[in-house]
């Protein structure tokens, strides 16, 4: 009911900034939460930024000054700006929609940050 397709990933350095973006597709007025996922190899997957609906953003302790959530809802897109980046960041980063029938993931998109 929701599509999400993410880009933006790619090669960066340490200390380097990175855009990620998602755009959402489908029954999208239902949506109550943008998340942004990772998953490094041999980890769990883990939360790292969140907006509402109502515009509230969260982020994990690990990423907080340095990454920001955003949304564009004329587009309907969200994005994940990442800065001073670090080489623990290097992750998958998933896309997913908190929605009222469910959540709904995007496939994902490979970060990898060179020291």
């Amino acid at each position: 009911q929701v599509q999400l397709v993410e880009s933006g990933g790619g090669l960066a350095q340490a200390g380097g900034s990175l855009r990620l973006s998602c755009a959402a597709s489908g029954r999208t007025f239902n949506i109550n939460a943008m998340v942004w996922y990772r998953q490094a190899p041999g980890k769990q997957r883990e939360l790292v930024a969140e907006i509402t609906s109502g515009g509230s953003t969260s982020y994990a302790d690990s990423v907080k000054g340095r990454f920001t959530i955003s949304r564009d809802n004329a587009k309907n897109t969200v994005y994940l700006q990442m800065n001073s980046l670090k080489p623990e960041d290097t992750a998958v980063y998933y896309c997913a929609a908190i929605h009222v029938a469910g959540n709904f993931w995007g496939q994902g998109t490979q970060v990898t940050v060179s020291s």
